[in-house]
């Protein structure tokens, strides 16, 4: 008894080494990532661009921010900061329901946090283990699962990420996610037009999709053997440093 006792407690004790460890090597992954993408320009960054029928202006200052977006055809704004969301049309103030609250806020920082990826994946709330590696078209990559914390993660916290790293260049090649919102599903992201401004690279992606079903884990091996569908192109056109 006391022999299987140990034995378990020695299997318990290996288990979580190797989470502790999968986590810190994730970590340093993700640090190296975050630098080669921009490092410490990402923390004072002040940014306008296109993104479909919007203008974004994005204002970031050691954690303090302004993201706004303006639709000129109804001549709409949409302003969030570290202390909410405030919409205006025509210079006016609206007032806004719990409802559209959440969703307008949701949807301006999406854009934003999608653009200036991989900064925001050391925000406190995220959770980053590294699953393993994989190989697309040759090339070798650290594979990292994120995941998000219910206070800090955003309304779309359950969500999962995955992330697959360069492991020679350290650059954000190909990501995936797993959403629930809209009857649920998996989308695969597979980047190009990558591009250095102002110190900070961006780039577009090719957005993909599959079967709900499929674990989203499992989408880089059906992105390489063709079996992914393209739904649409991530574009972020028109970007600007704006001088401060």
């Amino acid at each position: 008894m006391k022999y299987l006792l140990l034995l378990s407690l020695m299997t318990f004790f290996s288990y979580a080494q190797g989470q502790t460890d999968s986590k810190k090597e994730a970590q340093k992954i993700i640090d190296k990532v975050i630098k080669k993408h921009g490092g410490k320009n990402y923390k004072d960054a002040h940014f306008e661009y296109d993104f479909r029928k919007h203008h974004f202006i994005y204002h970031f200052d050691n954690g303090m921010y302004k993201y706004e977006r303006y639709d000129q055809a109804t001549d709409t704004k949409d302003v969030l900061t570290n202390e909410g969301i405030s919409r205006y049309r025509a210079g006016k103030q609206l007032k806004l329901s719990v409802k559209e609250t959440k969703s307008f806020a949701g949807v301006v920082n999406s854009v934003h946090y999608f653009a200036f990826l991989p900064y925001f994946l050391n925000d406190a709330a995220v959770h980053k283990d590294l699953m393993g590696t994989s190989s697309i078209n040759g090339r070798d990559y650290y594979k990292i699962k994120v995941t998000f914390d219910e206070e800090g993660g955003g309304q779309d916290h359950d969500d999962i990420y995955i992330y697959w790293i360069n492991k020679k260049d350290h650059t954000l090649d190909y990501l995936a996610y797993s959403f629930h919102v809209n009857g649920g599903g998996v989308r695969f992201r597979s980047s190009y037009n990558r591009r250095s401004i102002g110190g900070i690279i961006f780039q577009d992606y090719v957005n993909y999709k599959h079967a709900k079903s499929t674990p989203v884990e499992d989408l880089d091996r059906y992105f390489e053997s063709g079996e992914l569908t393209e739904l649409s192109r991530i574009e972020l056109k028109n970007i600007k440093e704006i001088a401060e």
